[in-house]
């Protein structure tokens, strides 16, 4: 039975999972880390699913972070093991075969912006603060925050955000291309699932082909890259929606995909 996640679809497309530790700004305790990932394995497993959202219960909080209460009375080792499943976890989002959409709708600190960076897109609401503060704890990001947020948003906002610990409005996080969109207060989930709609009316293989395109491109050298581009093309070549996407382009209605 869980306790901190609850989940629901949209025409069995797409998923929206919340966390819901409301009175610990959803943080990332054991029990939370441990329902989110077998609801994640879920998901991802599912073949109806063509897309997922993640957010945070109420207006305050995505997600705080780790569980610092929890931390403080654990040795060194039960520190770098709970630091080791956030990371596991994050990347378990990362490598989800569909796009993941983080609804942003509070402060997204620590851990719990690590987990947003790990989503494919962002939206965050007006009154939303995002940072990577754990400086100001002599730690620093343990869960792919220095790595994935220098690729997302560039080495020199990467180091700004985190030698100051200082959290950024979603304005700023706008600006430097941390989140894809600014809603107002309430409407962050709104606006992931007008988009979520918008990617499950396309081809969900070809979906599936270009996350892996990107994903496992970005690193390689160029060469590299185009060759694994073409692969990732070829996976759609022989499918039965790419000839409806043609067919329905030449009479001029809306395709109508199966997923093969």
């Amino acid at each position: 039975m869980r306790e901190f996640i609850t989940s629901t679809t949209i025409k069995n497309q797409i998923a929206i999972i919340t966390l819901d530790r409301f009175s610990a700004l959803n943080a990332l305790s054991h029990a939370l880390i441990d329902e989110l990932s077998n609801v994640i394995k879920a998901f991802d497993e599912d073949p109806n699913i063509l897309c997922t959202i993640i957010t945070g219960y109420g207006d305050k909080a995505f997600c705080a972070g780790a569980d610092l209460k929890e931390r403080v009375h654990m040795t060194e080792d039960e520190v770098m093991d709970t630091v080791d499943k956030i990371g596991s976890l994050v990347s378990q989002i990362e490598h989800m075969k569909m796009p993941v959409i983080a609804a942003i709708n509070g402060l997204a600190f620590g851990g719990g912006l690590e987990l947003a960076i790990a989503c494919d897109i962002r939206i965050a609401e007006k009154q939303a603060k995002m940072g990577l503060t754990e400086t100001s704890l002599a730690v620093i990001p343990g869960a792919g925050g220095t790595q994935r947020l220098s690729r997302l948003i560039g080495i020199a906002h990467t180091k700004y955000m985190i030698y100051s610990a200082q959290p950024i409005d979603a304005t700023h996080a706008f600006d430097i291309g941390l989140v894809q969109n600014v809603t107002e207060t309430g409407e962050s989930l709104n606006k992931a699932v007008e988009i979520a709609k918008r990617i499950t009316q396309n081809g969900p293989i070809a979906i599936k082909a270009a996350k892996k395109a990107i994903d496992q491109g970005y690193d390689l050298p160029i060469d590299k890259a185009l060759e694994h581009e073409r692969n990732c093309y070829l996976d759609t070549l022989e499918t039965t929606d790419r000839i409806e996407g043609l067919q329905s382009f030449v009479e001029k209605r809306k395709p109508h995909y199966k997923g093969n």
